[in-house]
């Protein structure tokens, strides 16, 4: 049973079984280079919260776990990079919203109660979904797509591309609750694949 803050926004209901800190381990499998394949298994760390606005804080911080055999039993993880971006209901923002930039909210909240929020439910019965996450090699993505139950399906509207960053063309990504546990899967097309299947995960909520 998901127990939701007294404090939530009411545009974070149809994503508060995401809140919290989740931990366990997952699979990388891609095509690196021309005959080059890596399948390795990883730990990762994701936060979902909030600060009393409509929308999720993001973080995510991930290591490779030792291969078999690969330096013995006092072998240490080694960092394998992170994430970090906003996960929120996509609709038009209103002048009762702050931003942009430092610029503080004109008026009521637009969507303050269930009520309102659900006038933002989609013909399909989800909820359309804007998330951005950063890497950081210098990618930025915009992810377009829908929270409908304990479900999340996204897919990638735009990438930005640092100079010098590793090529990165299109990713989509798929979320769900299942059996108490938070399950991922992210399919990438870069390093001049299609969109293949990158990396998977099974992660458990963190005890407190």
């Amino acid at each position: 049973m998901i127990e939701l803050p007294v404090d939530l926004p009411a545009e974070l209901v149809p994503l508060s079984w995401l809140i919290g800190v989740w931990e366990g381990t997952g699979v990388i499998d891609y095509a690196i280079d021309e005959g080059v394949h890596v399948t390795r298994e990883f730990g990762q760390r994701l936060s979902f919260g909030h600060d009393g606005l409509p929308y999720l804080n993001y973080t995510s911080s991930a290591w490779l776990l030792p291969a078999d055999g690969e330096g013995g039993a006092d072998a240490e993880p080694e960092p394998l990079g992170g994430e970090t971006g906003y996960w929120r209901l996509d609709r038009p923002l209103e002048a009762g919203d702050p931003g942009p930039g430092m610029l503080p909210a004109r008026g009521e909240r637009p969507y303050p109660d269930a009520e309102s929020v659900e006038r933002l439910r989609n013909a399909d019965g989800g909820f359309d979904l804007q998330v951005q996450i950063v890497q950081p090699g210098g990618v930025g993505e915009l992810y377009l797509g829908q929270v409908k139950g304990p479900r999340i399906d996204l897919a990638t509207d735009a990438v930005m591309r640092a100079p010098g960053a590793k090529e990165y063309a299109a990713a989509s990504r798929l979320y769900g609750l299942v059996d108490g546990h938070l399950l991922w899967a992210w399919d990438m097309a870069a390093l001049g694949n299609p969109l293949v299947s990158h990396a998977s995960a099974r992660l458990a909520k963190a005890a407190g």
